[in-house]
């Protein structure tokens, strides 16, 4: 397949920088319905992680297909998503037979063979009650490990994951008891007095099973990487202890500039 390699590929193991992703109201036509309505101030939150995972073939490699990989999108801690996704669409290069990939149940995910890598664009579209806006998300796929100088491994793939927190302002009180207890879903807070409704009842299949589809089994999941507001919360309270430290550093190097200089009298020596 006719793709071109680029330079500065990943080392191994990659992640990117969180990133909060707020989805502006929608759904209006859903929630015309006498039974929904829009819950202001409730948020619900679902952290994804999407990104690649690119095997070296070895032997098995040719000109054309040297590497085997996988596309996903996935739960944080490998939940399925399902109940909030719909349907992911995944463009691939033109150089590829059918580069529109449309996978409808989890897991959202897609394998192929090539040599070279390219953006992948991957949208989301949520179910009816969520959000009728599809949301476009673009990873590199990266094949080669940034390190080159020793033989590629067939058993050691290389990975590259991004971390991502979709927000969905003002819920509808629908999506919102559906997901209540979703494992994938997070809801930080409630209105004092708010008592849910029970499901509605076209959207309760895609609550009802939620084991279809799980990628807590999946055959690669010993290469996700892990992702968790602890961790986050510890990078930024080691990016603020060094920033904090710097200051006090750049304090005392002012302090001494500042500080007046003493001359000492000359001693008369006559």
């Amino acid at each position: 397949m006719p793709q071109s390699p680029t330079p500065g590929a990943a080392d191994g193991v990659e992640s990117e920088t969180t990133q909060r992703i707020v989805i502006a109201n929608s759904s209006e036509e859903f929630a015309k319905k006498p039974s929904n309505k829009r819950l202001k101030d409730v948020e619900i939150f679902v952290p994804i992680v999407y990104g690649t995972i690119a095997f070296w073939l070895g032997r098995k490699a040719s000109e054309s297909q040297s590497h085997k990989w996988t596309v996903y999108v996935r739960g944080a801690s490998n939940e399925d998503l399902s109940a909030v996704i719909k349907r992911v669409v995944f463009q691939l290069h033109p150089s590829f037979n059918n580069p529109t990939r449309v996978v409808e149940q989890p897991p959202f995910e897609l394998s192929e063979c090539g040599w070279g890598e390219f953006e992948i664009v991957i949208s989301l579209f949520f179910h009816d009650d969520v959000c009728d806006r599809q949301l476009d998300l673009y990873h590199h796929l990266k094949l080669y490990p940034e390190d080159e100088t020793g033989p590629q491994s067939t058993k050691k793939p290389v990975v590259v994951e991004s971390y991502n927190e979709i927000v969905f302002p003002d819920a509808l009180e629908c999506f919102l008891a559906r997901v209540y207890n979703h494992p994938a879903v997070v809801i930080p807070r409630l209105p004092a007095g708010l008592s849910l409704p029970p499901p509605c009842f076209e959207m309760t299949n895609y609550a009802n099973d939620r084991r279809r589809g799980d990628t807590k089994e999946h055959p690669l999941s010993q290469w996700f990487l892990n992702f968790s507001e602890a961790d986050e919360l510890l990078k930024l309270a080691t990016a603020r202890q060094q920033v904090q430290a710097h200051i006090v550093k750049l304090r005392r190097q002012l302090s001494v500039i500042d500080a007046p200089q003493i001359v000492k009298p000359e001693q008369d020596t006559s």
